[in-house]
């Protein structure tokens, strides 16, 4: 039986990590990308899901 996980971060469920996953190559990619360098909210999605033993995104 399979467990649900539950991702407090918000960054899960970011429109704008949604545009810029949908077009890589895209303005909004890129902003999105250099955004992650410095948001702390985005560490901390990070340390969430390592914590969980779930694969880490790709920046």
């Amino acid at each position: 039986m399979t467990q649900a996980v539950v991702i407090e971060s918000g960054c899960h469920t970011c429109a704008m990590r949604a545009r810029a996953e949908k077009a890589p190559r895209s303005f909004v990619a890129r902003l999105w990308r250099w955004h992650t360098k410095f948001c702390p909210g985005w560490k901390a999605y990070v340390r969430e899901m390592q914590s969980k033993g779930l694969e880490v995104p790709k920046v």
